[in-house]
């Protein structure tokens, strides 16, 4: 897909609708457009990942697995949304497993070309970390009222 195209996907996001072209121009150039199969595990809850998900069309389940519960869905993410920021941080070990429930089609980037973009333009860097900020934020606040539904009457 050329850049001009990835970079109208991208003005469509929530994740970087309101990004400076500059940014998108730089961001639609690392990105890669990857189809996703309903079914298709994308990472398991501990295993590394190094790629950050934005999702064009689709859904995925994100699971935790819960000691005598087994794999309990945590959260659904959808169109515009983002999966996978565990990639751009330490390690990358995924704090999730994230599953398509129907077909899907995302925009993918390697955390490390993140990483050299945050470092080369402190604008980027800055406006990709208040992204990752809120997203971790409702996750928290979503894996919270989950665990509380699920322990709730213990």
């Amino acid at each position: 897909m050329d850049a001009a195209k990835m970079k109208g996907m991208l003005r469509e996001l929530r994740f970087s609708a309101d990004l400076p072209d500059s940014l998108l121009e730089q961001l639609a150039e690392e990105m890669q457009e990857v189809s996703i199969p309903a079914g298709s595990t994308v990472f398991r809850e501990g295993a590394e990942n190094h790629s950050l998900y934005l999702v064009i069309h689709g859904h995925f389940t994100l699971s935790m697995n819960v000691p005598g519960r087994g794999a309990v869905p945590i959260l659904t993410v959808g169109e515009g949304e983002m999966f996978g920021w565990s990639s751009l941080l330490g390690e990358g070990k995924m704090t999730t497993s994230a599953v398509a429930t129907e077909d899907s089609l995302c925009l993918v980037v390697e955390a490390a070309k993140l990483h050299e973009l945050s470092e080369a333009d402190a604008a980027f860097g800055y406006h990709l970390m208040r992204r990752m900020a809120g997203a971790v934020s409702s996750r928290l606040i979503a894996t919270r009222l989950q665990l509380l539904d699920l322990f709730g009457d213990h």
